[in-house]
């Protein structure tokens, strides 16, 4: 309750209290109030920094489960890590090579963001914040570079498949219609002129009309009649792609027409003795980035090692050629 104040009357030689406006007693009051909030937030204050209060406690409790959550982010994180560095290192190492492919490089992938890209996290956790951010943000832009290598390995793998239908990989004939040894690639010795001549392919024997067969797939590229007594005579030519083409000449008739596409077994001729022949064959050559290569190394699929190896044996001095024919050949 507060003082009244008095006043001594000189009239009445008593002291008379004081009547007070009530402008100023409303800011008697109001000062009154405010001095006590001051003085009750003061002490809440001094409380707080001097004693542990239940809010306090959990406050430290949330921050010290944020922390174990952000270390265990951290480890996940880098285990993350690992396996995108063993999927990396399969890529290059595995996957590129059988495919033959050079390692993908996307400039950027290794070069972290400016600093300023974290600038918001300031606060007591931002400098483990800031760290986890800055390692998804290296994350994600290795698991774009692997996602862009992936999709690259998915393109070659088709071409793969493709390259697996067009290699000339079967025999031009069929086996069983083969009659004597077959011709040797490369120089020989001729067994009338005596003297050693290339050979860029080899030689199948068989019956005027036996069925020819593409050995991959491929498109015709070239046909010619020829020569009547020389040269390759009736001939295709098919172009499999991928460097490789497929030379059959000496043919009776020619099935395949140019542009046309075809299957690897798909019928395209039948064996004659047309141009520089002297007997019913097949001449067959396989021609890999311009040059002329060993068709018998493209049958072993197909093959054992000791049918081969007899093959390779028995076709030393085998012809089915004039030496005019072979020449041009």
């Amino acid at each position: 309750m507060s003082e009244k104040e008095y006043k001594f009357n000189p009239q009445t030689l008593a002291y008379e209290p004081v009547e007070c406006p009530p402008r100023l007693r409303r800011y008697r009051t109001a000062r009154r109030v405010l001095l006590l909030f001051i003085a009750a937030a003061t002490l809440n204050l001094v409380v707080s920094m001097t004693y542990y209060t239940p809010k306090l406690s959990r406050l430290e409790q949330r921050g010290e489960q944020l922390t174990k959550e952000f270390e265990v982010l951290g480890e996940r994180i880098a285990a993350s890590d690992y396996k995108i560095d063993q999927m990396r290192q399969r890529d290059n190492n595995v996957y590129r090579s059988l495919f033959g492919a050079d390692t993908l490089s996307i400039a950027g992938t290794y070069t972290p963001y400016p600093a300023s890209t974290y600038e918001a996290y300031t606060d007591d956790y931002g400098g483990i914040v800031r760290s986890a951010w800055m390692a998804l943000d290296a994350q994600s832009r290795l698991l774009y570079r692997q996602s862009r290598s992936l999709d690259e390995l998915q393109i070659f793998s088709k071409d793969k498949e493709k390259m697996a239908a067009s290699i000339p990989a079967i025999w031009p004939i069929n086996k069983k219609d083969l009659r004597g040894p077959i011709g040797a690639y490369g120089r020989r010795l001729h067994p009338i002129y005596k003297r050693y001549i290339q050979h860029k392919g080899i030689d199948f024997g068989g019956r005027k009309g036996d069925p020819i067969y593409a050995t991959g797939n491929g498109v015709v590229v070239h046909s010619e009649k020829g020569l009547r007594r020389k040269g390759y005579g009736q001939m295709l030519v098919i172009d499999h792609g991928f460097g490789y083409k497929t030379r059959y000449a000496h043919l009776s008739e020619r099935i395949a027409k140019v542009g046309q596409e075809v299957k690897r077994g798909e019928l395209i001729g039948y064996m004659g003795s047309t141009g520089g022949s002297t007997g019913p064959h097949l001449h067959y050559e396989v021609i890999y980035m311009g040059q002329n290569v060993d068709p018998i190394n493209y049958f072993r699929r197909d093959m054992s090692e000791a049918e081969l190896d007899r093959i390779i044996e028995q076709a030393k001095t085998t012809t089915f050629e004039t030496l005019e024919g072979t020449a041009n050949e």
